[in-house]
């Protein structure tokens, strides 16, 4: 198993205080989400999107992943939080073991969300959806508390 959980990149939580990344939603960056096979190997320690071991083009799925639609940041209590949209590549066929989530706008493509399915997942000549947990201060994908 190349993937060992969930991590929000240390590199991400540097580059917040840098600056380097903006979640509101009309202007803000581009972020997306590329989708990985089971010898990809990521950690809290990956710094950048990478194209190894990257799915293969299929359907509406393409190198470099789909752009996600942001949830503008918000607060509740002492947790800031962020989401996106719900994102479906259709006509696909693939078979994905995790995925990156990471800032196309920003120079280096740095990475932000690593994501760990727990198994491979599946699609045949249909949708590969990735759901997120719901924007709130305890099961967003992006917290900060």
């Amino acid at each position: 198993m190349a993937f060992t959980g969930n991590f929000m990149c240390t590199s991400f939580k540097q580059e917040i205080l840098q600056g380097v990344h903006n979640f509101t939603t009309s202007t803000g960056n581009t972020f997306k989400l590329a989708l990985y096979d089971n010898n990809a190997s990521f950690t809290a320690a990956t710094t950048a999107y990478t194209a190894t071991n990257e799915v293969g083009d299929s359907g509406s799925y393409a190198a470099g992943g789909g752009a996600l639609t942001n949830v503008t940041p918000t607060t509740s209590s002492t947790t800031a939080f962020t989401d996106f949209d719900d994102l479906t590549f259709t006509s696909a066929t693939i078979t994905a073991r995790g995925a990156l989530i990471y800032n196309d706008t920003a120079a280096g493509d740095p990475s932000v969300v690593v994501l760990d399915f727990g198994a491979d997942k599946t699609s045949t000549a249909g949708d590969f959806q990735i759901v997120f947990p719901t924007a709130d201060s305890s099961t967003a994908i992006i917290r900060i508390a």
